[in-house]
């Protein structure tokens, strides 16, 4: 699966069809167990007539081994059964899984725009499991047609008018069922949605707990997940009171059923019409008709459940992406030269910048809009509603996004870590130069953040990097991207959790590991724009001034204002 148009019906589809030879299989075994527990009542019944009544013990001994084998039979068909469906449920999840991180992953975005990263998580988890578990229910669903189909025909053999009433009264019961469904697949809809706000809301709230403690926001903080969670424990009552709603009407109505299927039995035995083996057979396959009924309640609230979350996954996988085109590959000869021209996106009001090939350009702002939408361009999360952006004369428009990403790296203050060691999150998985990542951790003044550790570079930073203070993480962080070598390198805000003295460390350590190579550092501190080249400003959504950041410094003053204010 993939993007484009999906409806929650396309996704369930697809489901099933991924995982049609499983399920297949499993409601074959299915049936044949169906088919075993059907038989059971009918032996029972003969049992009766043929050894109990005609006191005949070799006969008992016979049915009863018959029986035995039976048995036998049913175990090991609900085994392989239960096993073929269990594991198409769980594939079936695992795929879709897969398809909504492919989705999320895709290098041309738009899937997660608007959503917080635990609602996603929730999507590819539990809605991807209720998706998954519709391949089950509906195994089980044909095992129980099979059940009451072999239980309709034992009846008409036994009495006309009790496979009659089976054969007319079960297509009713389907239907109400179906219609008792449709209340809870718009609750578990709900359901989902409120709980997948909750989770974001979680996500969010912890992974910026750092933050909120030195605000000292926690109670808000808490407030707002309590009542994020209340709304979800609202909704998902809702959905049980519905559940249990339709799952007890259900019950009521096949109860009914087969004690009016019992009562014309007992009727006929009354009257003559059955033998008391035939009558036994006929309350027995009554009874097991319960279980094939209760199976279709079951199956028809998975299937609400799975609509509604299929409708959710669909969302994501159909989302349009944040940009479009972009085949042609970037050559291998990457000069590095940078050319915006009248762009307007955000903050930016027609810029026009230029920057040159191999040098080391500071970019200062007097409104972060503008740093945050030209960040977006360079980076290609969201292309311009006007103007364009080149890359050595071509524009970024025509490039592959995954591939102009691995030749323009924008390396945003906010990235995160990965949970691992600080070398898992600085050194590439094929990487084997140890000189380069030396030379990179000591110009990012990660390796004081090494030295400082108890095991090195192979203690683990925890999930997002929890473990390390905001200079440590923003070291690591740089390192990480000058660790990784791109042609064009893009930095915000390196370097704003870190004392004054490390600063100016890392300004001339980045300087001389980019040496050639282009490079631009969004910022408004003076220790990065000394260092640079050349410095751009840019108000207004324009170029205000440009220079060194010495000229600048002491002509304009509306750079000192931004910048050493």
């Amino acid at each position: 699966m993939g993007s484009g148009e999906l409806s929650g019906r396309d996704v369930l589809a697809g489901s099933v069809r991924g995982q049609g030879r499983r399920v297949a299989l499993g409601a074959a075994l299915g049936s044949v167990h169906q088919l075993g527990e059907a038989l059971v009542p009918v032996l029972i019944g003969v049992v009766v007539d043929q050894a109990v009544a005609g006191q005949d013990a070799g006969r008992l001994v016979l049915w009863l081994a018959v029986l035995a084998v039976l048995y036998v039979c049913l175990s090991w068909s609900f085994r392989l059964g239960a096993r073929a469906g269990e594991r198409g449920a769980e594939e079936a999840a695992h795929e879709l899984r897969l398809a909504v991180v492919r989705r999320v992953l895709d290098p041309r975005g738009g899937a997660g725009s608007d959503r917080l990263s635990g609602e996603l998580a929730n999507v590819a988890t539990e809605d991807a499991k209720r998706v998954g578990a519709v391949n089950m229910a509906l195994m089980s669903g044909v095992s129980a047609v099979a059940g009451i189909t072999v239980s309709a025909v034992a009846l008409l053999l036994t009495s006309v008018p009790l496979g009659l009433i089976v054969l007319l009264g079960t297509p009713v019961l389907l239907w109400l069922g179906h219609l008792l469904s449709k209340p809870l697949e718009r609750r578990s809809e709900a359901e989902q949605d409120r709980a997948a706000g909750a989770a974001g809301v979680a996500a969010d709230l912890v992974a910026g707990l750092r933050v909120l403690k030195g605000l000292g926001a926690q109670r808000a903080a808490v407030e707002r997940y309590r009542r994020t969670s209340q709304v979800s424990l609202a909704a998902t009552l809702r959905a049980a009171r519905a559940e249990s709603w339709q799952t007890g009407l259900v019950l009521a109505l096949t109860g009914g059923f087969i004690a009016l299927i019992a009562w014309v039995g007992g009727r006929l035995a009354l009257d003559g019409s059955l033998t008391l083996g035939q009558l036994v057979s006929a309350v027995g396959l009554a009874l097991f008709l319960l279980g094939p009924l209760e199976t279709f309640a079951w199956v028809n609230a998975e299937l609400a459940q799975g609509r509604a979350s299929a409708a959710r996954i669909a969302e994501v996988l159909s989302a349009g992406p944040a940009v479009t085109g972009g085949e042609e590959p970037v050559p291998d000869a990457v000069r590095g030269e940078l050319r915006l021209r009248g762009v307007r996106l955000g903050g930016l009001h027609g810029l026009d910048l230029e920057v040159p090939a191999g040098r080391l350009t500071g970019i200062a702002v007097t409104d972060p809009a503008c740093a945050e939408a030209l960040l977006s361009c360079l980076g290609r999360e969201a292309d311009p509603e006007s103007g364009s952006v080149e890359l050595d004369g071509v524009p970024l428009t025509r490039l592959d996004p995954a591939r102009l990403r691995a030749a323009v790296l924008v390396a945003a203050h906010d990235a995160a870590l990965f949970e691992g060691s600080l070398a898992d999150n600085v050194v590439p998985a094929d990487a084997h130069d140890d000189l380069l990542t030396a030379r990179a951790m000591a110009a990012a003044g990660a390796d004081e953040v090494v030295r400082s550790l108890p095991r090195g570079a192979a203690t683990g930073v925890g999930e997002g990097g929890r473990s390390l203070s905001g200079g440590q993480r923003q070291r690591v962080l740089l390192a990480r991207a000058l660790r990784a070598g791109p042609p064009v390198l893009v930095v915000h805000d390196p370097t704003t959790a870190v004392d004054a003295v490390t600063e100016a460390r890392i300004a001339e350590g980045l300087r001389e590991f980019r040496q050639g190579r282009t490079t631009v550092v969004v910022t408004n501190s003076p220790a990065l724009l000394a260092v640079t080249d050349r410095v751009v400003l840019l108000d207004g959504g324009r170029v205000g001034a440009e220079g060194t950041h010495a000229e600048l410094a002491r002509t304009h003053e509306t750079y000192r204002t931004a910048v050493l204010a």
